[in-house]
This record gives C-alpha cells, structure tokens and sequence, in this order.
C-alpha cells in the first residue's frame, strides 16, 4: 500500500512538472521505478500504459486551455508513434544486465540536458507565428519517439526544447502539443511491449497509482503552464534526475565504484546542482524585473506619444475657423 501511495505521488508530481514543462513525466517515474529494482523494459512498459491515460487526460486539459496546434500534434506525433513501437521491441530484446546501465545513461543525458538548459538558457521567445516544417517535425518525431521507449522517457526532453529551439512557436502551444501527441507515443510504445513482453510485463497496480496521480495534476498543470517558472522548474527536475540515475549507474556491473568514490561523486553533484537552482532562481528574478521594467518603458513610450499627438492636433474652434476661411475664400493653418 506504501508503494502504491509512493506511486500516486510520484506520478502526481510526474504530471505536474511534465505538464509545465512539456517534458519529464517518462524521466521521472522511470528513474522511480528503475529505483525500486524493475526490469528496464517492465518499468518502460508500464510507465508507458500509465501515460496512456495521463497524456490523454492533459491532451483534454491543454485543448481547453488553448495550448494545442493540431497540425503540429498530427506531423509530430505519428512519425513519434513509428518510433517509440520500434524502440519498445528493442529495449525488450536487451538483457536485464545490458538495459539497466543504457537506461539509466539516456535518463542521465536526458538529466543533464533539462539541468543545463534551464540553468543557463530558459525559454527562447523570440521569432514566434512562423510554420513549423512537415520536414523538420517528422524526423523530430521518429528519434524522439525511439529515445521515449528505449529510455522509459525522452518524448518531451527531445520534442519540447527543439520545438522552443526553432522560436516559431509560443512556449504554452509547444508545451501542450508535444503533450498532447504523447498519447499517440504512449499508445504505440504500450502495444510494442505488450507484443514483445505480454501482459506479465508490466505491473498493473503500479501503472494504476502513477495514472491516478496523474489524472489528478494533468488539469492543474494545464492551468499552471502560465504561471509556473519553467526555468526554476527545470533546474530543480534536472538535478533529481541525474542524482537518481548516477546512483544506479555506480551501483552497477559497468562500474561497480567503491563507497568513498559514491559520496565524493554524490557530494559533487549536490554543490552543481544547488548552484544551479540558485542561479536559475536569481535568473528568474532579473528576467522577471526585466519584463516589468520592458512594460513600463512601452506603457511611458505610449503615453508620450498619446501626449506628442494631442499637442499637435487642432481643437475644435480651429478646424470651425479654418472651414468659414475656406468659405470665404482664405484658407488658413488651423495649427496656426
């Protein structure tokens, strides 16, 4: 029952973070489950049915909200669904010995990746409205899809930030479309398994707790992709994930590291990552004071110009002066 509740919770905050972010639900509740001792491709597996209710549920959320751009979803999202059934019969063709490392290392760059890009970049907002193209969206789809299964995670790590990259459209419209195709990934990821693992491949109950506290954050998250602070977020999410799947790795055949070496590469992790959120916080603050000193100088330009205008425009009793001189033959300046 404790599991299950760990579950729920983990998969409520999972949501959460994915549904402000565009990414890390996969991430996160796969570093979890890889935590409590799953099989690699059971973890991906069941991870994957969960997200088939949750992305479907924040498909719903974000659609209502306005975040979505179907045309996107659909170019995206079945080239990503050919991938992620591809990689699902891969990762169950691994043994458990080979998956487990490979897993945890695309979860590691898939960590750092999220830690270093919010730390240092946050979201670009520049060059927004213009199409995305069919040709850049459909390859996007096919890796990002393959990474998603063989890694337990990496639709929205790969997706999000490539689609923000190319500045062409508002981050709430990524962020809820490459949400929204997930259920076409998830769909596809889950029926690879289920042909290459069976049904004995996943475990039901702990896909049912991570679908339940996603159910509950997919609407909330939807909503909160306004107002949260993606790049704080970010920081925050990035170093979890990294400071999981390095334990794992050092724990494993691959590396086998001794205690001493475990806490100096676990301390160090600790200072790079407090750093970082720190920096992100302090970033966020002078981005925030940016945006609100970038209105006011626009709210006095207007202002000024308003005022420029009404200086120079005629009053009424001028343009009546102007109209009888015209009658009269002698037509004045009713600036004069």
């Amino acid at each position: 029952m404790k599991t299950l509740i760990v579950l729920a919770l983990a998969g409520l905050g999972a949501q959460l973070v994915d549904g402000s972010l565009g990414m890390a639900y996969g991430v996160t509740s796969t570093t979890l489950l890889l935590a409590f001792g799953t099989n690699p491709a059971a973890a991906s597996a069941t991870v994957h049915f969960a997200e088939i209710g949750t992305s479907l549920m924040s498909g719903v959320a974000h659609w209502k909200f306005g975040n979505v751009d179907w045309k996107v979803v659909a170019k995206v999202g079945v080239p990503g669904a050919v991938g992620a059934f591809a990689g699902a019969h891969v990762l169950s063709s691994l043994s458990t010995e080979v998956a487990a490392p490979v897993m945890s290392l695309i979860l590691l760059a898939l960590g750092a990746y999220l830690l270093v890009r919010f730390t240092l970049r946050g979201i670009d907002r520049r060059n927004l409205g213009k199409p995305v193209r069919k040709r850049f969206l459909g390859p996007l789809g096919l890796v990002a899809g393959f990474v998603d299964a063989t890694g337990g995670g990496g639709w929205g790590p790969v997706g999000t930030p490539a689609l923000l990259a190319s500045g062409r459209m508002e981050p709430r419209k990524v962020i809820g479309s490459i949400d929204t195709s997930e259920f076409l990934v998830a769909l596809a990821a889950s029926l690879g398994f289920l042909m290459a693992l069976g049904s004995q491949g996943v475990n039901w109950l702990w896909a049912l707790g991570l679908l339940a506290g996603g159910l509950v954050a997919a609407p909330i998250a939807a909503w909160l992709v306004r107002h949260v602070p993606p790049r704080l977020l970010g920081s925050l999410v990035g170093g979890i994930i990294i400071l999981t799947n390095t334990r794992t790795l050092l724990r494993s055949d691959w590396i086998d590291a001794s205690d001493p070496v475990r806490y100096a590469v676990y301390a160090v992790i600790y200072a790079v990552w407090a750093a970082a959120v720190v920096h992100s916080f302090r970033q966020y603050r002078k981005d925030r004071a940016q945006e609100s000193a970038d209105a006011l100088a626009a709210e006095a330009a207007r202002l000024a110009d308003e005022e420029q205008q009404r200086l120079h425009a005629p009053d009424a009793a001028d343009v009546a002066d102007y109209e009888r001189s015209v009658q009269a033959g002698r037509p004045s300046d009713p600036r004069d």
